[in-house]
């Protein structure tokens, strides 16, 4: 017989003032999570020369630009979608004027900065499969949307994805509003390449998109979730993880999707909404469960959802600690 557990609005947990209605529910299925593979792209004209050299957090160099602090994670889509530890993951991107360091005093790029390294870095995923950098907002150059290259390498140094990150286009996304603020971006947005006739993400950007809650003024933070084929997990490791947080299926869907969760430790597991400008979407929920694995089942009538992206946070408290998972869905 199949347990469902409706999850209600937690007031003693989350000491909210407002009642909301019962959002959200639960019903327990089996063991296994599916997640696919973000899609692979190009490493581009401009990737990093020597990588194992730039092992860093700030990766500003003397760029000056709107902060954008970056944090990835990254998912093993061969281990129920758990976040992938100790892999190492390599990022570069454009100036706030559409310019590569280690490149230039070609057709391709005029600005010569052969022998400078800004905006190029390496981190090491931690146990929570995540990466963080400090950066600067990119630009743009023409024929490609504002964008970041991501290579993703098992620990030893082999090569799982090589993808990148897409930014939300449209009237007060991250995108326009840094390009046409006195924020020392310079192009505005006349002649910008958008992502659906970007050479490269003109097929889609599902897996690819960001989101990107902040303000010109206090800068920006971009969070993005990256699916790779990593190594497979045996019995012993699986039974070893806190939590499992698949992605939410269907996706995109139209009236109802489900999150996959499972539960290595009874838990408390909470539910946030955001959009891409990072505002709460409805009220958070919370309920206390077993272990065991369940759909989260979200509705789209009773969220009162408009079509578009939307970040879902998975916040997991037991006796081992706080752990969060933070992916993308889309509405129909």
């Amino acid at each position: 017989m199949e347990r469902k557990v409706f999850l209600r609005n937690g007031l003693g947990i989350l000491g909210m003032a407002v009642a909301a209605p019962s959002l959200l529910r639960a019903k327990q299925t089996d063991d296994t999570l599916v997640c696919t593979v973000t899609n692979s792209e190009t490493a581009g004209p401009f990737p990093t020369h020597t990588p194992s050299s730039l092992v860093m957090t700030d990766i500003r160099g003397d760029r000056t630009g709107v902060t954008m602090n970056v944090t990835i994670t990254i998912v093993n889509t061969n281990a129920n979608c758990a976040p992938l530890a100790d892999a190492i993951v390599d990022i570069w991107h454009c100036d706030k004027d559409g310019n590569y360091s280690e490149y230039g005093g070609t057709g391709m790029q005029q600005a010569n900065y052969t022998n400078y390294h800004f905006l190029r870095g390496r981190q090491t995923t931690d146990a929570n499969g995540q990466v963080s950098f400090v950066s600067i907002f990119p630009g743009w150059y023409t024929g490609r949307a504002t964008h970041i290259h991501v290579h993703v390498y098992n620990p030893s140094g082999n090569s799982l994805l090589v993808t990148q990150i897409a930014y939300p286009e449209g009237a007060n996304s991250a995108v326009q509003l840094v390009n046409t603020t006195a924020a020392g971006y310079t192009k505005g947005m006349n002649g910008y390449t958008y992502n659906a006739n970007d050479n490269v993400f003109s097929d889609g950007v599902t897996s690819e998109m960001s989101v990107i809650p902040g303000s010109v003024a206090a800068g920006y933070d971009l969070t993005h979730t990256i699916n790779v084929n990593g190594p497979t997990l045996g019995v012993e490791d699986r039974t070893a993880s806190q939590y499992m947080v698949g992605q939410n299926y269907p996706n995109p869907f139209t009236h109802e999707t489900a999150i996959p969760v499972k539960l290595m430790l009874e838990s408390t597991v909470t539910i946030r909404l955001f959009d891409l400008n990072g505002r709460a979407v409805g009220h958070p929920i919370a309920n206390h469960l077993p272990a065991g694995s369940f759909d989260i089942v979200l509705s789209k009538a009773d969220l009162a959802l408009s079509s578009g992206y939307y970040l879902y946070k998975v916040s997991i408290e037991n006796a081992d600690g706080v752990f969060e998972h933070n992916k993308k869905m889309i509405v129909a």
